[in-house]
């Protein structure tokens, strides 16, 4: 056990006495070192070693005076002696050695004087032997404490997975595989993690796979065998005549190491890789990031883009804040004078309890159990503020078994539950730090109860008590509706009740249903980050009026869209919101975006509607009518053809070469990607055509024909009773005036959606919505930011594009009440000058004229000008940002719809 940092100062104390004040000969180096390694209660004969054979970089034999494999690097001189020609000395020793063997500090002394330099952090320090007592805190590395800083993107943490991902591989080519592979390999991680972080005596397991394997490998499969046996067995039980340096290491327990695996075959390249990862520095590894990073070697796809996966803590803290740590660091802030409460809530902390159903490696159970024990060490520094902690453990309230989780991957729950050990460790030698006690929880008698099972299968309160949990947190699948397997859709048909039709629902509405129901007459509260189509679109009222109407929950603070990612190569960004709700009303604080990849601002709300808006909850479902005076919206042509109706320009122009009388019956024919980018296809259109032609035209029959036979064949009864009419469009409606197209599918990207004037007589497409006889007025209004932004909140997405409805979107739009006639002829003449900017620019296609990036500025301007005439349409007051619309809008909303539900009611 590592010494308290005052008895490592009493001996420091002791060690300057000794040795500063009289006159020493270099012949006494050895031992000075001695001595000084015992200050920090560590043997020096069993870490390092003297005068260590090197090759120089002249390649001269060169003689280390000490040195530490991996940490340490000590070049001693006689007193008065050039300090910094000996560090110049020290590092011309670095070209002979190993990878492994590199040191991560230079210690450089003349009896007199001492000087540190920390290769890591590129800091050095320099001071009097006489003053070792003052500075004994610099050599935590040697003492079994060691200050640690944890950086997201710090090399370390790739490192170490790549040499995970290496020995993986190799271990698998030699038919060590599936279960046993992913327990050989979580066990290592914690070995190689315990060897750095004072579990073990500092590189104990790098010295016994150093001195105690054979360097071909042949023999380490068969002692790793014997090491974990060792690691699972208490020391007052094992053998007598036990290898020395087996015997020094603990017994861990906490089940890691009981399960007999099959011994491993190693070879030369196995175990070189072995020590490569053991000299890494295992302390500087995040728990939380690293868990990602090891589970992704597994998949040698995910392994290229290693960084990609893991969820960035910055977004992590997006959701635990709000959800409680910013309460209790409030509330702590506010009694952390008044003792008998400060005690009160330390026992709060100690009995919350914290599930995630979809855990993964333990990404957020780890970073919330980092954070209240980060709270803790603040609560026990203000408590032992006038006294001396004697009893470290008795102090230590929080564990990890207020810890839950339920994963359906087998690897990532074993990761989730050794990775909450690691950062227990880490809180561990942070309060040793702080309160200058070592303390270690070995052997381990507590777990996270992590469950490897499909959570929405498996009844979590088998997992926790409800009444005892405190919340539910994570970020289940990002799977979208359409993109769910056979078995997802079984998944949430088991989930789901019988009479709600969830088959438009993305995989993660299954736990915010399940999580809902879960919570229903207790207290806990629940926050899950997931894709924003949840809030968006149909899904909105098939989800949430379950949860909030039926269930009776709260929205009690929500993150609107945001970029989920991290800063790794290759990242992986999807569009997200957090949601956290509860059964009980709370303050409202909803987070906006104006840069989806920039910080949030906070909203104070007044009600946090499912569209995540602050408002009123009202659910907008699918209507056939508009519910404003205004035309209806109708969808577009389907062929129903397998192609054999429709024609590219070129196959239009070779027909008319040979059959130019079949001129009259093709017509031009598209509909979002068409009009978006100017690539018009063309198609035959023989509605009313006599059957004499198409009976002249061998091409025509044999492409009717052609569409007949598919008809015929298709699995849809509907699409097999058009086969009687193979020459017409399956479904025929065709608008019979001049219209506006709107595209079924934009990017997300555009500030606007894209819409135009488009003759009767070129076909609409079922890619695409028309409305017949549109004034400019309507144009103008369709075309504006206001409608714009109940696009993006209101429509639903396909990928990451918004998806426009007639039913959804067009019909409950809300129209601007009773606009004056001058406001209506402005609007028009705005749209109209949105129109003359788009044809100044004859060789652009609307997709080129709407990009983000080259949008002209004149259509910038006119697009703006338009924007302010359809906004004093709704009111003279300016819209001054897209929450103040989106507001207005469902507040017009339920103006327009009060009367219709009256209606209903009365029915």
């Amino acid at each position: 056990m590592a010494l308290s940092w005052n008895e490592i100062k009493d001996r420091a104390l002791k060690f300057s006495n000794e040795w500063a004040d009289e006159t020493r000969e270099r012949a006494e180096k050895d031992s000075f070192w001695n001595d000084f390694f015992n200050v920090f209660g560590i043997s020096r004969r069993r870490v390092a070693t003297f005068e260590a054979p090197v090759k120089k970089l002249s390649g001269h034999q060169g003689f280390i005076d000490l040195f530490w494999k991996g940490t340490l690097l000590v070049e001693h001189k006689s007193k008065d002696k050039d300090l910094e020609k000996a560090y110049t000395q020290a590092t011309d020793y670095f070209p002979g050695l190993k990878e492994h063997e590199l040191p991560k500090y230079i210690l450089v002394s003349d009896f007199a004087r001492l000087k540190l330099y920390n290769l890591d952090d590129a800091t050095e320090h320099e001071f009097p032997v006489a003053e070792l007592y003052k500075n004994v805190k610099l050599f935590g590395f040697i003492a079994g404490y060691q200050k640690r800083t944890f950086q997201e993107e710090d090399p370390v943490n790739i490192k170490a997975a790549e040499l995970m991902g290496k020995l993986h591989d190799q271990l698998e080519t030699f038919g060590y595989q599936g279960h046993h592979l992913e327990v050989y390999l979580v066990r290592l991680l914690f070995i190689l993690f315990a060897d750095d972080t004072s579990i073990f005596e500092r590189n104990t397991f790098k010295e016994f796979v150093e001195l105690k394997t054979n360097e071909d490998g042949s023999d380490l499969g068969a002692l790793m065998a014997q090491f974990f046996q060792v690691l699972n067995t208490p020391k007052d039980t094992r053998l007598t005549n036990l290898d020395e340096h087996l015997n020094q290491f603990p017994y861990v327990n906490g089940k890691l190491f009981e399960e007999p695996l099959p011994i491993a075959a190693f070879n030369a390249n196995m175990r070189s890789i072995l020590l490569e990862a053991s000299a890494l520095d295992w302390g500087k590894i995040s728990p939380a990031i690293f868990g990602s990073l090891f589970q992704s070697v597994m998949n040698p796809e995910e392994r290229r883009n290693l960084g990609a996966h893991y969820t960035s803590e910055k977004n992590i803290f997006k959701l635990i804040k709000p959800l409680f740590l910013d309460e209790l660091r409030a509330e702590f802030e506010k009694i952390k004078s008044n003792t008998k409460k400060l005690k009160e809530f330390h026992y709060k902390l100690s009995t919350l309890k914290f599930l995630d159903p979809a855990c993964g490696s333990g990404n957020f159970l780890i970073i919330t159990y980092r954070e209240l024990r980060l709270l803790e060490i603040d609560i026990l520094r203000e408590l032992f503020k006038s006294q001396i902690a004697t009893n470290i453990e008795s102090i230590l309230w929080l564990d990890v078994d207020q810890f839950y989780g339920i994963e359906y991957d087998e690897f990532a729950s074993k990761i989730a539950e050794v990775a909450m050990w690691l950062i227990d460790h880490q809180m561990n030698m942070r309060v040793s730090e702080e309160f200058g006690q070592y303390f270690a929880r070995l052997p381990l008698k507590k777990a996270a109860k992590i469950v490897h099972g499909n959570s929405l299968r498996i009844d979590w309160e088998t997992v926790v008590a409800k009444n005892e949990l405190s919340y539910i947190i994570g970020n289940p699948p990002f799977i979208g509706a359409a993109m769910k397997t056979k078995t997802q859709v079984e998944d949430m048909n088991m989930a789901f009740d019988e009479n709600i039709n969830h088959g438009k629902l993305d995989y993660v509405a299954a736990w915010y249903y399940l999580a809902a129901k879960f919570m229903m007459k207790t207290k806990i509260d629940t926050a899950f980050v997931s894709t924003n189509s949840i809030s968006q679109g149909e899904q909105v009222s098939i989800l949430w009026s379950q949860i909030i109407n039926k269930m009776g929950l709260k929205i009690n603070f929500a993150h609107r869209t945001f970029n989920w990612t991290n800063d790794a190569k290759g990242k992986a960004a999807v569009h997200c919101v957090i949601i956290g709700f509860s059964t009980i009303n709370k303050e409202k604080r909803l987070y906006d975006y104006q840069d989806i990849n920039g910080e949030p601002f906070e909203i104070k709300a007044k009600n946090i509607n499912p569209y995540l808006v602050n408002g009123k909850n009202i659910f907008i479902e699918k209507t056939r009518n508009p519910i404003c005076q205004t035309q209806k919206m109708i969808r577009g042509n389907i062929p129903y053809d397998d192609g054999n109706l429709l024609l590219s320009l070129d196959e239009k122009k070779n027909l008319l070469k040979n059959e130019p009388e079949l001129k009259n019956y093709i017509k031009k024919y598209g509909g979002s990607y068409e009009m978006l980018n100017n690539k018009w296809r063309y198609c035959f259109w023989l509605l009313n055509v006599s059957p004499k032609i198409i009976r002249e035209s061998p091409y025509l029959i044999e492409r009717i024909n052609r569409c007949k036979q598919f008809r015929e064949n298709a699995k849809s009864k509907s699409v097999n009773s058009k086969s009687k009419t193979p020459y017409l469009f399956g479904d025929l409606r065709q608008p019979t005036s001049n219209y506006l197209l709107i595209p079924r599918v934009s990017s997300h990207k555009r500030n606007y959606l894209p819409i135009g004037y488009i003759s009767k007589e070129t076909i609409l497409a079922d890619s695409a919505y028309g409305l017949p006889d549109a004034t400019k007025y309507q144009f103008g209004i369709l075309q504006s930011l206001m409608h714009n932004n109940w696009i993006r909140t209101v429509a639903g997405k396909l990928k990451s594009d918004f998806r426009y409805s007639n039913n959804l979107v067009y019909n409950n739009y809300p129209w601007p009440k009773d606009p004056s006639d001058k406001n209506k002829k402005n609007v028009a003449t705005k749209a109209q000058q949105v129109l003359d900017v788009r044809l100044e620019f004859p060789e652009s296609s609307l997709a080129d004229l709407y990009h983000p990036l080259t949008m002209p500025p004149k259509l910038v301007k006119a697009h703006q000008a338009l924007d302010k005439a359809v906004d004093l349409c709704y009111r003279p007051q300016a819209f001054t940002n897209e929450n103040t619309r989106i507001e207005f809008l469902f507040e017009l909303y339920n103006q327009y719809t009060a009367p219709l539900l009256n209606s209903k009611k009365k029915t």
